[in-house]
């Protein structure tokens, strides 16, 4: 191949075989040792965590907004019990929270009846009375957050004692603020009412209205009775809005823990599919196992390759759980992904199988086929493992967990394949080699002798099966795979017609096309409601909340954390220049919307000095006159300025903005770090806060973090493929291969809806390594190939790989079909990239690399000098020159003084070395005979050689042109002689053995039966009519079987 760096191959297949020959001669420990260790491990469901937070699993681990929550809490810490402002909390807390239309034709709720409802609905949640286990009732009154001892309050609810005034029209409602005339109480209606009609600042119909319930978190034993708060409002609420309790207004209702139950439930319904998804991996697996021959047929082991998978990611599970890894819902996706990894490993081992010779005894099977088995299933499971194990360094923790669990169990899957599969294909070889039926394991007969015994139709489709031993290559006993044919000819002649590879290159291009305009269009972040399965209560309200709230959605915090002196005009005017730059932004809203402690109370000074007669140019002035004017009790701006323990300096403070007219993540995205640069280029200490900004932070994040991961995964990979596959040539295809399938894969996900999120994120992780699976073994396969000419490249290479690709690609498919059942966002988004990265990487490893291959590959710039020989008309009648002659080639089963290989003369690579998938040679049905048929004879120079000898030979010469390995028979008498006494010593062999079974059959030494044998002789050789050697074949062509080869020799 062109490189020397073959010592990983070498150790590989060394250290591989010995395993073989140990798993060989002891099967029952490596099955037995893995189960125990499996029941081991499961017992550490135990103590299984269950991690639900969303916030936690999607927000960066140390994103910006955490770090500004920080800078917040650390000054201004919220006080649920007795100092709540819902414009200034930092985290969501407990809550609930309804968004409120008409359920009737008309859409506007500035009616009585409607409001009458609405308080009814206020009093129904108030009402609702929680039981702890202890036996303790509650209702909202008792935990509520609170301003001054007061519970919070709707007071949007007040307008009910004016509502009549205003649908007669005698009384306009004020846009954005207006004064109740009967309470005194300022009412902000963007803050309830959502896409209100307004005309010249009055509001004419409110489509929505949405009310909020706020309880006390302050302590844990809060958060939990919060918790339990929120179960019964959804379950409350969620009863009257089902049962038809309100006949004017729909609710959709939503609480802090929805999402936290959405995961939970996604996790659910995957569940059930894990029972089917077994039962029809299982079916697959035993079906693509069958074959016509009932003792080389391995249904059995097909499903027991399945149930290595279960087990070994079940004890992978139980692993991670004693190493004290959190579990997510999402994990639940990664048994239907090892499952698929697991069958093909299975394909791989059990192809590897076949192609050892049955004359073998089991050890030595078992150690060739491990093998050449090693580097395929090796190189598949170290890339997986790479790949999972890339996605640990990502900032978000559902990557990280996922890619922990995934990467375990992948370890697992391969360990426990080459220990408790590999015994159980041990104990089938044992089976196999007493010709042992695959089903009932009673002895049976090879077809070729069921045949020879008249047996019925019946038996010999559904009973024969294994070889003759007297007669071990005899073609009925071995058939070729009819799919492995088709793609070594049909498809092979496709890929090589010149318009078939303009085709396949202009499909490719249209393939990148479209992949760039889908790259151009792909959205970031993850929504909430994809969090949600589509059939929830939930997602009705993120629909309301999206129509009717984008257009006020955000209370921002500006907090100024330091030591400044607020009463330096300076500062005072730095921070008013910061004020007033993001509310020129387009983002936040005029300075109406703007709540500034500094703002109104030096406006409220200046005003008012007259009578005030104060004075707050000095420092000290100023921190008395503010404490003493401005931040009383009552007044919420007492909550924004924060002071050193002597109370003489101000520490921190903070204003509020409000955000306007934000819609969609990329909105989102591009208004937070507009704010940021803002703030940064402050000369004061400022930050920006939302407590969903952290959740925003990954639409910032999750774009360089993929790109960075996959830039990465596809170096690994290719360093990987090149280590395994030491050819250069080879990993640059690797590399072209992964980048292609990548771009494809982002590319068309944004076409099928796919967000670049965290959940898609783990995805493209995932596919670097299945994108190598393929491709890397397809231009293995070719770059090995000891042909010359790319078209014989591209036939051996989809002769040895076609079927393994097609059964790996639907067994990894067929493996996630059932996330597409789950009526999940999260799964779905699996099933949609999983599917895509292999049939991208199906579609470039069977059509688009033999196409690119053989035009830039090994042998495409050179013409063969075969094309440019002449062959005469008279030429054509004889036999063809390039056939070798086997009287100059083979002596005595000798070709240029080496054995023949016992598979057959012909040798397709230098060595029998697997091909990429383990599938070089033969597969689900091929035999040793069927191998014979496909082998080239010698080496290049010998061939060489020989040609030029039968290109320059005269029959009128009196030398003989050709060297052959001894002198040339011009008369054959030597040749005559030798094949006499071979026939002689085959049919003779042929009768003992035959007899020492007769004799062994009766249990005495009596004589056979008169007529069992029938010596006759013919042209003085002595023949027996049963279990006789093979007879000479008139033509000396005939090359479909070794002893017909060997007995070949001149007229």
């Amino acid at each position: 191949m062109g490189c020397s760096l073959t010592f990983v191959d070498t150790m590989l297949n060394r250290s591989f075989y010995k395993l073989g020959l140990i798993v060989g001669k002891r099967p029952g420990y490596f099955i037995i040792i893995p189960v125990l260790l499996t029941l081991l491990m499961i017992t550490g469901f135990q103590r299984i965590y269950y991690e639900m937070d969303p916030e936690y699993l999607f927000s960066p681990v140390s994103g910006p907004g955490k770090v500004e929550r920080r800078i917040v809490e650390e000054h201004f810490k919220v006080n649920y019990s007795h100092r709540f402002s819902v414009g200034r909390i930092t985290r969501p807390g407990r809550f609930g929270r309804v968004i409120v239309v008409a359920k009737d034709n008309n859409t506007n709720l500035l009616r009585t009846e409607v409001f009458r409802e609405l308080r009814e609905l206020d009093e129904l949640v108030r009402n609702i009375t929680v039981t702890l286990p202890t036996g303790e009732t509650f209702t909202y009154r008792e935990e509520c957050a609170r301003w001054e001892g007061q519970c919070f309050t709707n007071d949007i609810l007040n307008l009910d004692k004016i509502i009549g005034e205003v649908e007669r029209g005698e009384l306009n409602l004020t846009f954005p603020i207006m004064f109740n005339p009967v309470t005194w109480e300022a009412h902000a209606f963007p803050v309830y009412f959502g896409g209100s009609t307004v005309v010249d600042d009055i509001i004419v119909s409110v489509p929505a209205v949405q009310l909020v319930w706020f309880l006390r978190t302050d302590t844990p034993l809060q958060q939990q009775r919060g918790a339990d708060w929120e179960d019964a409002f959804l379950d409350g609420v969620g009863e009257a809005e089902d049962t038809g309790r309100f006949k004017h207004i729909s609710i959709a209702r939503f609480a802090s823990r929805t999402l936290d139950h959405e995961l939970e439930k996604n996790a659910q319904t995957v569940i059930p599919f894990f029972s089917s998804t077994f039962i029809l991996m299982g079916i697959f697996s035993i079906v693509t196992c069958m074959m016509g021959d009932w003792v080389r047929s391995k249904p059995w082991l097909g499903l027991l390759g399945n149930i290595s998978a279960v087990m070994a990611t079940l004890a992978a599970f139980g692993c991670a759980i004693y190493l004290g890894i959190s579990f997510i819902g999402i994990n639940l996706a990664a048994p239907f992904l090892m499952i698929g990894i697991g069958i093909d490993d299975t394909f791989v081992m059990l192809a590897a199988w076949r192609r050892t010779s049955p004359r073998l005894p089991v050890p030595e099977r078992m150690a060739i086929m491990l093998s050449e088995a090693a580097v395929s299933i090796t190189i598949t499971s170290v890339t997986d493992m790479l790949s999972f194990f890339i996605g640990i360094f990502s900032p978000f923790p559902s990557v990280q967990i996922f890619c922990m669990y995934s990467g375990l169990a992948v370890c697992f899957t391969f360990v426990w394949h080459l220990t408790f599969f590999a015994g159980c294909v041990a104990v089938s070889g044992y089976r196999e080699k007493q010709n042992r039926h695959t089903i009932t394991w009673l002895k049976v007969l090879p077809e070729s002798r069921a045949i020879k015994e008249e047996k019925s139709w019946l038996y010999r489709m559904f009973c024969s099966g294994g070889i003759d031993p007297a007669d071990p290559d005899n073609p009925i006993d071995n058939k070729e795979h009819c799919i492995m044919a088709f793609f070594k000819t049909t498809v092979a002649d496709l890929l090589n017609n010149s318009l078939v590879k303009a085709l396949v290159i202009v499909i490719f291009l249209c393939y990148l096309a479209g992949a760039g305009y889908g790259v151009t269009n792909l959205n970031e972040g993850l929504e909430r409601r994809k969090l949600s399965k589509v059939d929830s209560y939930s997602v009705e309200f993120f629909d309301r909340e999206d129509l009717y709230y984008r257009e006020f959605p955000y209370r921002i915090q500006v907090v100024i954390s330091g030591n400044y002196n607020y009463s330096d005009p300076k500062i005072q005017n730095e921070v008013e220049v910061l004020t007033q730059r993001l509310e020129n932004t387009s983002y936040i809203s005029n300075s109406l919307y703007t709540e500034s402690w500094l703002r109104t109370f030096i406006t409220y000074v200046d005003r008012n000095n007259d009578y005030l007669n104060v004075s707050i140019e000095s420092e000290e002035d100023f921190i008395k006159n503010l404490k003493e004017l401005w931040l009383f009790p009552a007044n919420p701006f007492s909550l924004d300025v924060r002071f050193n323990e002597k109370g003489d300096q101000i520490l921190a403070s903070r204003f509020l903005v409000q955000a306007i007219n934000i819609s969609g993540t990329n909105h989102e995205k591009e208004m937070v770090k507009a704010l940021r640069e803002l703030v940064a280029e402050s000369p004061l200490n400022a930050s920006v806060f939302h407590p969903y900004f952290v959740f925003f932070d990954q639409f910032e994040l999750v774009r360089p973090t993929s790109i960075q991961n996959l830039c990465y995964g596809a170096l690994m990979m290719m360093i990987t493929s090149f280590i395994f596959i030491p050819n250069i040539l080879c990993s640059l295809w690797v590399a072209f291969s992964i980048i292609s399938i990548e771009i494809g894969v982002v590319g068309y996900m944004a076409l099928w809806d796919i967000n670049l999120d965290s959940i898609s994120m783990i995805n493209l992780i995932m596919c670097i390594g299945f994108s190598v699976d393929f491709t890397a073994h397809i231009c293995y396969a070719y770059m090995a190939s000891k042909a010359k000419d790319p078209k014989e490249r591209v036939s051996e290479c989809l002769y040895s790989l076609g079927l393994p690709i097609v059964q790996g690609s639907f067994s990894t498919i067929l493996g996630v079909v059932a996330l597409l059942l789950a009526d999940s966002y999260i799964f779905s988004v699996f099933f949609k990239m999983v599917f895509m990265v292999i049939f991208f990487g199906a579609m470039h490893g069977l059509f688009l690399l033999p196409v690119l291959l053989s035009l830039f590959g090994p042998g495409s710039c050179t013409r063969s000098k075969d094309a440019d020989l002449k062959i005469t008309k008279a030429e054509k009648c004889y036999p063809n020159p390039y056939m070798p002659h086997p009287q100059l080639m083979l002596h005595d089963k000798m070709y240029n003084g080496k054995n023949i290989n016992p598979n057959g003369i012909y040798k397709i690579y230098g060595d029998d070395k697997d091909l990429g998938l383990g599938t070089s040679g033969e597969d689900t049905s091929e035999s040793s005979s069927n191998q014979s048929q496909r082998r080239q004879i010698g080496n290049d120079d010998t061939r060489k050689k020989y040609d030029e000898g039968w290109k320059k030979f005269n029959y009128c010469q009196g030398g003989s042109q050709f060297q052959t390995s001894g002198e040339l028979d011009l008369y054959g008498q030597d040749a005559e002689r030798t094949w006499q006494r071979q026939r002689y010593d085959a049919n003779r062999r042929a009768f003992d053995n035959r007899r020492h079974r007769e004799e062994e059959r009766k249990g005495s030494d009596s004589n056979p039966r008169e007529g069992a044998y029938r010596v006759t002789r013919t042209h003085s050789h002595h023949n027996l009519q049963k279990a006789r050697a093979p007879r000479r074949s008139n033509s000396h062509h005939s090359l479909e079987h070794l002893d017909y080869v060997s007995e070949m020799r001149f007229p």
